[in-house]
């Protein structure tokens, strides 16, 4: 176990501090590219001026024959494209494929100051970060890295879910997590082929009464898995986000699956399609009618506290707090949209 004084330590000699505090930014969605197909990366320089971080995807979708290519693309992306505020992360492939670890040395090597986030897949539990963790430190100090990349676990495997909080406090470089509901499914012998979203067959029943036809309703597979993640992550000040949702000819369904996870805590999902990506700015951006009466209760409570009664509601510290989760989101979705900055009155 890593003792406090020494949690916040570089772990090579030349390597940047650990971030004590994660980075203010935007991120509702996380858009995969990949970069093996040259006519998906010529897209990303207008991409990025759309989407809060652009991603580059090394492992699953990537056909094996063409992993090296994708991450030749990647290196290409980082250094010829202009990102600007948006974020550049990469989804590496899984530790124990043969290709993770030459992902990780050769990006760093060509790219590192511009890479903000690698995303690790099917995390088994904290090893898995504290050996990218050393292995990011060794290559930040010999390529003369400025600031320390950050570490984006993806949650998958059961194993993972079992052993979610100690991923969470497993190092300062933790950004946040994902649920990966496809690979979580195959690992809990799930009996679904959906990537997230609902399932018609899991569902209750409304009591019986006498002979009418009982009413069916349809029930949420991943409530409990996205909870425990969001619990996991704001306990250790990292961010949770939605994963994948696989049907994209379904916009509803995708936009109440995302909605589902604001609701809980998380703070963005990813986007394989650029359908999704308005559905993800929609859905991960405070309501404007919220945000109106957040306002209302700072501004009668402008330290948080005592109570206050506002439109015949009680409001005290507690609302408070939750007001200013509200406003706090909202002026950095109109930072960087100023026709949504109008809207919330910024």
């Amino acid at each position: 176990m890593k003792l406090p004084r020494q949690f916040f330590q570089p772990l090579a000699i030349g390597a940047p501090a650990p971030m004590r505090d994660l980075p203010v930014r935007l991120e509702r969605m996380i858009h995969f590219v990949p970069p093996h197909m040259e006519k998906m990366r010529a897209k990303v320089p207008e991409l990025a001026k759309t989407v809060d971080v652009v991603l580059g995807n090394l492992e699953d979708a990537i056909p094996v024959e063409a992993k090296e290519a994708a991450r030749k693309g990647f290196i290409e992306m980082g250094q010829t494209v202009d990102f600007g505020p948006t974020g550049l992360w990469t989804r590496i492939n899984a530790l124990n494929s043969p290709w993770a670890l030459d992902d990780v040395t050769e990006i760093v090597a060509a790219i590192g100051n511009k890479l903000d986030v690698i995303m690790l897949p099917k995390v088994d539990g904290p090893w898995d970060i504290h050996y990218l963790d050393q292995l990011l430190a060794q290559l930040e100090a010999r390529h003369k890295i400025s600031k320390p990349i950050l570490i984006h676990a993806i949650l998958e495997t059961a194993q993972g879910v079992n052993n979610v909080e100690a991923i969470a406090t497993a190092s300062p470089r933790m950004h946040g997590m994902s649920l990966g509901p496809a690979d979580l499914a195959a690992s809990r012998a799930m009996k679904t082929t959906r990537v997230g979203g609902g399932h018609p067959e899991y569902k209750v029943l409304a009591d019986a009464a006498g002979d009418a036809p009982r009413a069916a309703f349809q029930q949420d597979l991943w409530h409990y898995t996205t909870a425990k993640m969001v619990d996991a992550c704001a306990a250790a000040g990292i961010k949770p986000f939605y994963g994948p949702f696989g049907d994209f000819s379904d916009a509803a369904a995708c936009e109440s699956q995302f909605r589902n996870s604001f609701l809980l805590g998380c703070v963005g999902a990813w986007t394989l399609h650029p359908s999704q990506i308005a559905i993800a700015k929609k859905v991960y951006a405070p309501d404007l009618a919220e945000v109106a009466f957040a306002r209302k209760i700072v501004d009668s409570m402008p330290d948080g506290a005592g109570a206050v009664m506002i439109d015949g509601k009680m409001q005290d510290d507690a609302t408070w707090k939750q007001a200013k989760v509200l406003i706090d989101l909202a002026k950095l979705v109109a930072a960087k949209d100023p026709d949504m900055g109008q809207r919330y009155g910024f």
